[in-house]
C-alpha cells in the first residue's frame, strides 16, 4: 500500500470547477468526495490533509461553493469538495439545482470510491446527514463518517458521540463501520483519516 503520509505530502492542484455534469472531468484516477451541512469544515479538512492553508480557499473564488471543485493529488488521486447542504440564503430554486447535481454525481461517477460523509462534533447526526447516508445506501455508494472540530468537544462527550454514530451506521449497509475524528485546526486525527483513504484507491 502507498505510504499515506508520504501521498499526501505530495503536490495537490486545483483542477476545476463544475456545475454541469457534463463537464465533468474525465480521469482513471480514484475520487474521494466530501460532503457536510454548510459550515461543517470541509475546505479547511481538506487544506489540513494536503498541507496548504488555502488550497480550496483559493480555487473558491465567491459562488464556487456552490460547485464541484475537483483537486488531483500527485496524480494519484483525485479530491472532491462538494457543496455544502442546509444552504442559507439562496433560493429554493437554487438549493433544488445544486442538491440534483450532486445526488447525480454521487450515483453515477465510476471513479467514486468513498465518500466522506463531515459531521460537526459539536451538533452530531442532524437530520440532513441521516437524508444523505440514506441516499448512498440506496445508491451503494460506500461512506464514511469523518467528525470534524473535535478541538471543541470534550474528551468524554467525543467518545460517548462517537459510539452513537456508530451503532447507528450498524443500520446502513454503506456506511464504514468506524467513525474518525478530526481537527484542521489542531492536525488531530488526520493520519487516520489519509490511511483510511488510501487504503481504498
Amino acid at each position: 500500500m502507498t505510504d499515506p503520509i508520504h501521498l499526501f505530502a505530495q503536490n495537490c492542484e486545483f483542477i476545476t470547477s463544475i456545475a454541469d455534469l457534463r463537464d465533468l472531468p474525465e480521469s482513471s484516477l480514484s475520487e474521494i468526495a466530501f460532503i457536510g451541512r454548510s459550515n461543517v469544515g470541509k475546505s479547511s479538512l481538506i487544506n489540513a490533509l494536503v498541507n496548504k492553508k488555502d488550497l480550496a480557499r483559493t480555487s473558491n473564488t465567491p459562488g464556487r461553493t456552490q460547485l464541484l471543485n475537483f483537486f488531483n493529488l500527485a496524480d494519484q488521486m483525485i479530491l472532491v469538495d462538494l457543496p455544502g447542504y442546509g444552504y442559507a440564503k439562496v433560493s429554493r430554486s437554487q438549493v433544488k439545482e445544486w442538491t440534483k447535481l450532486v445526488r447525480k454525481y454521487l450515483v453515477g461517477r465510476p471513479s467514486l470510491r468513498r465518500v466522506c460523509v463531515l459531521v460537526d462534533s459539536r451538533h452530531g447526526l442532524k437530520e440532513s446527514d441521516t437524508e444523505m447516508m440514506d441516499m448512498l445506501d440506496k445508491a451503494a455508494v460506500s461512506y464514511q463518517v469523518i467528525l470534524t472540530k473535535i478541538d471543541k468537544k470534550k474528551a468524554k462527550d467525543l467518545d460517548s458521540l462517537t459510539e452513537k454514530i456508530q451503532s447507528v451506521l450498524k443500520k446502513h449497509p454503506a456506511a464504514h463501520p468506524i467513525v474518525l475524528a478530526t481537527s484542521a485546526e489542531k492536525k488531530t486525527g488526520l493520519d487516520a483519516l489519509k490511511e483510511s483513504i488510501v487504503s481504498i484507491i
